[in-house]
């Protein structure tokens, strides 16, 4: 049975050194507790990088070796650059165990700020569901959350995470989405923002009932939260 966890989003400033940034997410990784789930911002360990591109999908890697012997038994979510058949992705990765459980890369490109002369789009069949301790989980990358499509393909989901890098001249579209997600779909949704000057500052957690988490970047996964809400209010989702 599905058991109450500790939900943490890392809402992390993305600096310009890869080997910072690695070490500052282990470092908070590994101050949360044993059994949380974590969700870190989009590109949190380069950035963009469009000037090093090439360099930033190396660091992939290194990094995911170093997180994978450091992860336990918390479940870390995050997306990197990465680089297979000569196209470079945004792909997300859900580690736990010393394994990666699942990977999806980014399928909606950010146009307006040039992912697409930069980034391949990845499939939209990719973003389905994994499971992870009986808890039913999706990942929508920043973007990807303007997308009603995608939000139905997650229909059902226990835990959306959405890592993101969201500017700031469109906050009050985080703010607003993320919350209409967790109450379209019924679960809880964590949107992790970047911690820089130039983004939204809306990282939250979002109970099934719509309320944000205070303090916003800590809550627990609660189970009864869940059924409560799917029995109270039937929409076709299964408690």
């Amino acid at each position: 049975m599905t058991t109450s966890k500790p939900l943490i989003a890392l809402s992390l400033p993305t600096l310009g050194c890869f080997d910072t940034n690695l070490a500052h997410l282990i470092s908070h990784l590994l101050s949360t507790p044993k059994d949380a789930i974590v969700i870190a911002p989009e590109v949190c360990l380069t950035g963009f990088a469009y000037d090093r591109f090439a360099h930033a999908a190396a660091f992939t890697p290194i990094a995911l070796e170093a997180l994978l012997g450091c992860v336990g038994e918390r479940l870390l979510m995050f997306t990197a650059i990465t680089h297979a058949k000569g196209n470079f992705y945004n792909t997300a990765y859900a580690l736990s165990g010393g394994k990666i459980l699942h990977t999806q890369s980014k399928a909606h490109l950010f146009t307006l700020g040039g992912e697409g002369n930069h980034f391949t789009a990845g499939a939209t069949e990719g973003i389905v569901p994994f499971t992870f301790e009986g808890i039913r989980i999706g990942m929508l990358i920043c973007f990807e959350l303007r997308f009603l499509g995608l939000w139905e393909q997650l229909r059902g989901c226990d835990l959306i995470a959405v890592p993101a890098q969201w500017g700031k001249l469109r906050a009050h579209h985080f703010h607003t989405l993320s919350g209409a997600l967790a109450i379209m779909n019924q679960c809880y949704v964590v949107a992790c923002d970047a911690n820089n000057d130039d983004n939204s500052g809306q990282s939250a957690i979002i109970t099934p009932f719509g309320e944000r988490a205070t303090p916003p970047l800590e809550a627990r996964y609660e189970p009864k939260t869940l059924k409560a809400m799917r029995r109270y209010l039937t929409v076709g989702i299964e408690p």
